[in-house]
């Protein structure tokens, strides 16, 4: 399969037509179809030799068919005309069985995206393995060669491109194509039982944006020797200082407390905060679809919608929810061109490239005046209620000392709420985009720190 030129997007584009037409000829209303194709190709390499190589190729389609306010989906990797001839009667007789859903429906055709933007996602070199175990081989040696690594968990290197094209009965139709270049490393230091683990990576759309490899590696390597001998401290209540590494993982709370879906539930900790001030005044976060060759851009949304740039908290003031047309129509809304989907299954809002934007202080200019803190580099499990906002996770990291970062610390739990954290938060200056959720180092007030 080759999804590098304009005729196989062509070709993409000419099956949901054909797709669609049969799902009206079977009966339904209304139907929108996508086709997602990928080629992923990795390599991984442990203790200086390769360790296996991986290469994968898929295509599949899936059909979402209405029938008055009922609907349903389908999903088949088989393309061909009879395959696709039962795809539509399937979907339609699923449909008429279904339970009536007064919300769904396509997205608003005055919501449609019009014009798409190149957002320069895709490049369509695809390095050999030759090329891919030399990044990992390069990757680990560097991660080996840091005094105080032991041992190697490995080292990877990878390639991947898809192409997503996406089509509605009410003419609606539009493609787009990226790729995807990555490197990884992961290290242990120490020996018996005072070994410590930490690994880096990078991805980016472009092979001319990935970091070296020997980078890579050599932050891994220094990581894990960072780590050792860590000590187990006393409960307290002390600032806490998020690493951009995990500083995302708030973000990432916040969408899931905007999203529509909890919204319209009645499930969100922040379902009656609309317009009013989460974050302090200094806090700015952004929904960016249209960034170039961000590792979550997109022309259009997973309904066809126009996406757009959005200050999701403009100032500290909460500005909107995401919402796909669904979630819109619950509450009374327009789609926010947030929709997101697979194959097999309905829309759902979701973000794209989300960050805050970054404050004015240094990351040392935002510690310089703690005497005592936890600079927090690791995050585990997943304690958070979305219902109430209550925080608590395992954390490690390190322990802060008269405004400088000092000894390692592990198995500690940080505890809080999140209208609280957000409301005492303070971002530094060193914003980066590195993850597709990116955020600067935080600082947080009045956290509860719970250790030995």
């Amino acid at each position: 399969m080759t999804i590098s030129d304009k005729a196989a997007e062509q070709a993409a584009l000419d099956l949901l037509a054909d797709v669609l037409k049969k799902a009206k000829e079977a009966g339904a209303d209304a139907a929108d179809a996508i086709v997602a194709e990928s080629v992923s190709l990795g390599v991984s390499w442990r203790m200086g030799k390769p360790e296996d190589v991986e290469r994968s190729e898929s295509r599949d389609l899936g059909l979402r068919v209405f029938i008055g306010q009922q609907q349903a989906f389908v999903a088949t990797s088989v393309t061909d005309n009879d395959a696709r001839i039962e795809l539509a009667r399937r979907a339609v007789a699923m449909a008429k069985a279904a339970p009536a859903d007064k919300f769904c429906g396509l997205g608003d055709p005055a919501l449609m995206a019009r014009d798409f933007a190149d957002l320069d996602l895709a490049d369509m070199a695809e390095p050999n393995v030759e090329a891919l175990y030399e990044r990992a081989r390069t990757a680990e040696g560097a991660c080996m060669a840091v005094p105080g690594v032991t041992n190697s968990e490995g080292a990877s290197a990878s390639y991947g491109r898809g192409r997503t094209a996406f089509a509605t009965s009410h003419g609606f139709a539009g493609g787009f194509t990226g790729s995807r270049h990555g490197v990884s490393a992961s290290a242990i230091a120490g020996s018996g039982t005072a070994m410590e683990a930490d690994s880096d990576y990078g991805s980016t759309r472009h092979l001319s944006d990935l970091p070296d490899a020997a980078a890579i590696g050599k932050s891994a390597g220094e990581r894990a020797v960072k780590r050792l001998n860590p000590k187990k401290l006393p409960s307290t209540a002390v600032p806490v200082i998020f690493a951009p590494r995990i500083a995302g993982s708030l973000l990432g709370h916040l969408a899931g407390a905007i999203s529509g879906a909890a919204v319209a539930r009645g499930t969100s900790f922040l379902k009656d905060k609309m317009g009013q001030a989460i974050f302090s005044p200094g806090v700015t976060v952004i929904d960016d679809p249209f960034r170039p060759r961000g590792l979550r851009s997109r022309p259009f949304d997973g309904e066809g919608g126009q996406s757009q740039r959005r200050r999701l908290i403009d100032a500290g003031r909460l500005t909107t929810w995401l919402l796909d047309s669904a979630t819109g129509r619950q509450l009374g809304l327009a789609s926010t061109g947030n929709a997101s989907r697979g194959t097999g299954g309905p829309p759902g809002p979701a973000p794209t490239n989300l960050y805050m934007e970054p404050g004015q202080l240094s990351p040392d200019e935002l510690i310089a005046d703690i005497r005592e803190g936890f600079y927090v580099t690791d995050l585990i499990g997943f304690g958070v209620n979305g219902v109430t906002g209550d925080y608590s996770r395992g954390a490690s990291g390190f322990w802060i000392e008269n405004g400088k970062i000092g000894f390692a610390v592990s198995e500690m739990t940080i505890a809080g709420n999140l209208k609280d954290m957000y409301l005492n938060l303070t971002p530094a200056s060193d914003l980066t985009f590195k993850y597709g959720t990116d955020a600067p180092t935080l600082r947080l007030e009045g956290m509860t720190v719970a250790g030995a």
